[in-house]
């Protein structure tokens, strides 16, 4: 059945991730009762998701409408578009998933990685193709990016070209294949009737550097460096590995590939071409002392922070085969995410302390390049496309808000723009755009448990414990519930309970007098533990401005 949000002539779009963030990026287009879901990505937590693995999307809304899924639609293979996948074909049954290239061995490892997932039949489709369903015509167009095979994804219907970039930079003097700037201009003559735009980079002028003025800076800091290089990237960034390898054999330097992310993705660059290095040059991490200092590049993960990284590790001295030396050189090769610069900074820190040479993206040493286009790259998007109607996506709203000005000031009218947040529904005619209504769209938090086992209600928990403690009350009583003990109290990251005496015992009469109070209210006995946690709680609150998580046993004995 139709979404009911819609008109019979009208086409549906909206984001179930990816609006008014960075990350879980899952698209989804309806025309004439099918639907076309591009892209399936993760996102990483930050610092207030305590024991969270990874965010993904709510599917509900695909789990309802599974039988109009034609297929799933792959840009490129970053996770924030397929680290998703697994999960996503958990819940919902999708006939064919559709990706190119580097995206499909990324794709195909990833589904090794879950045994119990069973996978529909992955097409390979090349930039020529295109495939023909009821309601429209998918085909797709080269776009530069920091991986190899990124694609946008041109939807052909009725009312005209509805074009998705995907994540791209206009390179001119790519690393890789070039994009297929014809092809924009194809789809333009025919009719864009709406855009649909990365808007990663919106708040930066200018243009992003080519990735080939990246690889010869790298060439030349290699090239006056001495002792052992360290260089830090992002293990997606296939090109940028490239790089680092030509630089190293260049300069006569074997390279050790440290952390797991980046190991595997060195065996699937080499594997599938896309890495080209004799595999006499790439050695083991434990094989570095046997080297001189000179012979020597470790490339490894960590350039954002994090803290089980190999390069924070490194930093912190709790790697097993790789140990600092003061005439080491440590690169890092990437820029912060938001959200990760204090990450940077504390190894950045400690690497400093190590008495090792730190050197950073910036003026003097251009180290690395956005994969995402700024403002110069998406005004020339706008105008070679020149659609008319534009949804900014993949950026939080503060990069979606920049973007919709800079489709303003190339002529596009501002009723012709719409702003979304994830679950919003935009609907489509020949004529006209308009905020159709909502869907269910949230957050979903993976940990080692599964899908969902936790909830906001469990992170909301692991905050306050993490914050103020456990404070644990047991009661015990007879068979007629009467208290026979005082209160026992218990604390765990909250006070030293040998310092705070006093403390102890106010908690207990109050503990004490709120039970007996519930009691004589005739609570049952759920209703008196959570009486008493409530109580107490506020009781804490008023004398320590804290509020540790409180449990309550009663114990008959």
């Amino acid at each position: 059945m139709k979404n009911s949000l819609l008109k019979d002539h009208e086409i549906g779009f909206f984001a179930l991730g990816g609006l008014g963030e960075v990350g879980k990026n899952t698209y989804v287009f309806e025309i004439d009762k099918e639907i076309f879901i591009v892209d399936a990505g993760i996102m990483f937590p930050d610092d207030t998701l305590l024991g969270v693995d990874y965010v993904i999307p709510d599917y509900n809304y695909l789990i309802e409408n599974q039988e109009r899924i034609v297929g799933l639609f792959i840009t490129h293979g970053h996770e924030d578009h397929i680290g998703g996948i697994p999960y996503l074909l958990r819940q919902v049954k999708i006939p064919k998933i559709y990706a190119s290239g580097f995206a499909v061995d990324l794709l195909e490892n990833k589904l090794l990685e879950h045994e119990d997932v069973v996978a529909p039949q992955i097409v390979e489709y090349k930039a020529h193709h295109s495939f023909k369903f009821k309601s429209c015509e998918v085909s797709f167009i080269r776009l530069n990016h920091s991986i190899p095979d990124m694609f946008g994804i041109n939807l052909k219907t009725k009312y005209g070209n509805i074009f998705y970039t995907g994540d791209f930079k206009i390179d001119y003097t790519p690393v890789g294949p070039v994009a297929e700037y014809d092809k924009l201009s194809k789809i333009a003559s025919e009719g864009v009737l709406c855009l649909l735009s990365d808007s990663t980079n919106a708040e930066r002028p200018g243009r992003i550097p080519s990735e080939q003025v990246i690889g010869a800076s790298i060439d030349e800091i290699f090239q006056q460096l001495k002792g052992r290089i360290i260089i830090a990237t992002f293990a997606s960034n296939i090109y940028r590995m490239q790089q680092i390898v030509s630089a190293s054999i260049l300069n006569n330097r074997k390279i050790a590939v440290v952390g797991r992310s980046m190991e595997r993705a060195m065996e699937i660059g080499m594997n599938t071409g896309y890495i080209r290095a004799p595999k006499e040059w790439i050695i083991d991490a434990e094989e570095v002392d046997n080297y001189n200092p000179n012979e020597i590049t470790i490339l490894c993960t960590g350039s954002q922070g994090e803290p089980m990284a190999a390069l924070t590790r490194i930093a912190n001295g709790t790697h097993r085969q790789i140990k600092v030396k003061p005439n080491d050189t440590v690169i890092f090769s990437s820029s912060p995410i938001p959200g990760n610069q204090e990450g940077v900074n504390k190894t950045v820190d400690m690497l400093y302390r190590s008495g090792v040479t730190v050197i950073v993206n910036g003026p003097v040493a251009e180290t690395h390049t956005s994969g995402h286009g700024a403002q110069d790259d998406l005004m020339l998007m706008l105008s070679l496309t020149r659609p008319k109607f534009f949804i900014p996506v993949h950026g939080e709203h503060r990069m979606l808000k920049e973007h919709k000005k800079l489709a303003v000031n190339l002529g596009i009218k501002k009723e012709n723009i719409l702003i979304l947040d994830n679950g919003d529904v935009a609907a489509l005619s020949k004529d006209s755009i308009r905020k159709a209504g909502t869907v269910k769209a949230g957050d979903v938090y993976i940990d080692g448990y599964g899908i969902g086992s936790t909830g906001a209600k469990l992170i909301k928990e692991r905050k306050i414990l993490s914050e103020d403690g456990l404070l644990s009350v047991i009661l015990s009583v007879n068979n007629n519930k009467e208290l026979v003990l005082k209160p026992t109290i218990v604390s765990r990251g909250f006070i030293f309970m040998k310092t705070n005496e006093d403390l102890i015992s106010q908690i207990q009469r109050m503990a004490r007098l709120s039970y007996v109070q519930s009691v004589n209210r005739n609570f049952p006995l759920e209703k008196i533990k959570t009486q008493i946690e409530s109580d107490l709680s506020e009781y804490i609150y008023g004398l320590t401005e804290r509020k540790p998580l409180i449990l309550t046993s009663v114990i008959e004995i």
